[in-house]
């Protein structure tokens, strides 16, 4: 699923190089800063625009500055320099703030997401049914669709076990639902 990411990132910016770190404590990826205004700006020198860039943020009180961390990452000429790098929400933060006709058509897709969750927020079932379209479209049979919307329905099951509290479920072997964990275990992880 990472790997997919990373795909639809570089996607985005019409197959350019930009540098990328996965934090495995975070467990997110971080990207160059620098790589990303460099892509989005039409600037010929992206660590310049994002120096100015960033002055201008931060007279502006953006988050998106502080968001940032530094990491080494692997320069043109081989060596690692440390780094401006953000998340992925971050990324995005920073598109927004680049006034360029190569950032518009991500802003505005992301002004469509934006509109989609608070549509599904009014009705979930945009969310489930959005969720059916894309399997679809990866290829995904009606059987395996259908066997996997039931499946995450069955895993939000929530366990009511009356006259319990929830450390019972830790030091009270008597009241644990084992029964029930088995078949959930049956059913789920085949």
């Amino acid at each position: 699923m990472n790997q997919d990411k990373m795909y639809l990132i570089n996607k985005l910016f019409n197959d350019k190089t930009i540098r990328t770190v996965w934090d495995k404590d975070e467990e997110k990826y971080y990207v160059s800063v620098t790589d990303i205004v460099g892509a989005v700006s039409e600037s010929k020198d992206g660590r310049k625009y994002w120096n100015k860039l960033k002055q201008r943020l931060k007279e502006e009180g953006n988050e998106s500055v502080t968001n940032c961390h530094q990491l080494k990452l692997k320069s043109s000429d081989g060596k690692y320099y440390a780094t401006d790098v953000v998340d992925i929400e971050g990324m995005f933060r920073l598109i927004e703030s680049v006034p360029s006709k190569n950032a518009e058509p991500i802003k505005q897709w992301l002004a469509h997401l934006g509109s989609e969750r608070i549509d599904e927020i009014f009705d979930p079932s945009i969310a489930t049914q959005r969720s059916i379209d894309l399997y679809r479209t990866k290829g995904f049979d009606e059987k395996w669709i259908s066997e996997r919307i039931k499946g995450i329905q069955n895993r939000k099951e929530l366990m009511i076990i009356p006259g319990a509290v929830h450390t019972d479920l830790y030091d009270n072997l008597e009241v644990i639902p084992f029964d029930k964990i088995e078949k959930f275990i049956r059913n789920n992880l085949k």
